[in-house]
């Protein structure tokens, strides 16, 4: 394991203990042990160095006295603050969007997902690359000419570039044909329920235990990255897919962001979100406003369940929390029945009942109701099947639009 000295810029004490313990778990994710913690209170940082000199004189005699030549701040440090301080302190310098790229790229097992990581990390060296420019042009020309290092420097540029122009037009490729997909998953009427939460919530575990998707789960920050998708068949028989997302981090690196963007899109899709929230985690309560933060800032109109996982961990237990609220355990099961009979109510929570006669030519739909829709009654006729169906307005549409319709509950059933 990598020793490091581990330096904080304080400028919200209120949220300083929070955050110095996230930035320890990622450094522990990656890798890395933090030998000694030095911090600074500045309500900005300094342009040229991040920390004031005097604080940076002091980081180098603690780098000296542990012999470490490694230095992680945990905060984001633009390119010049970077080599200011590399050169100051003569030391490897690491910040908080390196750390958590150097997660994601270990993290990452699909095609997708190492496309999305490598162009992040592109997007992040880029502009971090000038440094090297100054070093190589030393190596020669004279007056009025370029030096080998500029040319150099220009050669690494371009080459970035066109490979960060290369992987968006993959991603581009990739992202239409996961709307075919989604068009054919719309079409066909199976609702989408997608996870979201905190990195390390537990979504992936829940998944497991949800549907035995065998996706990797450990206690550790963004563990997978991969999106998944799942069928799972509720307590009253109907099908749904459930979609897993990438974990969600206070002050997300918008690098990141903008990498995982296409990923979390089946956020929009879904008809239901289940908010996963580690319900043992002594920062419960920041860690569930960042994501409902981010949530509202993306404009969700889904209706959410808040899931608080883990409660097994707790001293006393948890009792239900209210409509759209559960407290369970994915890893022992407690209460998963309790959340899918949540799941189950709030997905149909715009629920309406008809009525429809199926010509026996069309006998053949009755499994597709099964599946997409609640089937109350089936009645065979002598001039058809007769069936009762409940759901949401738009999904009976999508199923029954065809067919005559009776209502039953006083809804009008007006088709688009």
């Amino acid at each position: 394991m990598e020793k490091a000295l581990v330096a904080f810029l304080v400028e919200d004490l209120k949220k300083f203990s929070y955050q110095k313990e996230e930035f320890l778990a990622l450094l522990k994710t990656r890798g890395i042990e933090a030998v000694d913690i030095i911090s600074q209170r500045l309500v900005h940082p300094v342009p040229a160095t991040y920390f004031g000199y005097g604080k940076v004189q002091e980081i180098g005699e603690v780098l000296k006295k542990h012999n470490l030549n490694l230095l992680a701040v945990g905060g984001d440090l633009t390119p010049t603050q970077a080599k200011n301080l590399e050169e100051l302190l003569e030391v490897t310098v690491v910040d908080r969007t390196q750390i958590i790229l150097e997660i994601f790229a270990e993290h990452a097992h699909t095609h997708e997902g190492k496309i999305q990581v490598e162009l992040a990390r592109l997007m992040y060296n880029l502009p971090r690359i000038t440094g090297l420019g100054r070093v190589l042009s030393r190596l020669g020309g004279g007056i009025g000419t370029r030096g080998p290092g500029e040319t150099k420097l220009e050669v690494l540029r371009r080459t970035i570039r066109k490979r960060i122009a290369d992987l968006r037009r993959e991603l581009k490729e990739i992202e239409q044909n996961r709307e075919v997909k989604r068009s054919r998953r719309l079409e066909a009427g199976v609702p989408i329920v997608a996870l979201v939460g905190y990195t390390n919530a537990g979504k992936s575990t829940l998944l497991n235990a949800l549907t035995g998707a065998g996706v990797l789960a450990e206690d550790k920050l963004f563990a997978t990255l991969d999106p998944t998708v799942r069928k799972l068949t509720l307590p009253g028989g109907q099908k749904l897919l459930l979609t897993d997302t990438v974990g969600f981090i206070e002050n997300m690196p918008p690098l990141i962001k903008e990498a995982f963007k296409s990923t979390l899109e089946v956020v929009y899709e879904a008809e239901l979100i289940l908010h996963v929230v580690d319900g043992a985690s002594p920062y419960r309560e920041e860690q569930e406003a960042v994501v409902e933060k981010i949530l509202t800032e993306m404009k969700v109109k889904a209706p959410v369940i808040t899931v608080y996982n883990k409660v097994d961990l707790l001293p006393e237990p948890v009792l239900f929390l209210g409509k759209r609220a559960v407290a369970i355990s994915a890893r022992t099961g407690y209460n998963i029945e309790l959340l899918l009979k949540l799941i189950e109510e709030n997905l149909f929570w715009q629920e309406i009942t008809v009525k429809a006669v199926l010509p026996f030519a069309r006998a053949f739909k009755i499994g597709e109701l099964k599946e997409n829709l609640k089937l109350i009654n089936l009645e065979y006729l002598p001039d058809g099947i007769e069936v009762t169906v409940a759901g949401p307005r738009e999904r009976i549409a999508r199923h029954l639009g065809r067919e005559k319709l009776e209502e039953i509950n006083g809804e009008k059933l007006v088709w688009t």
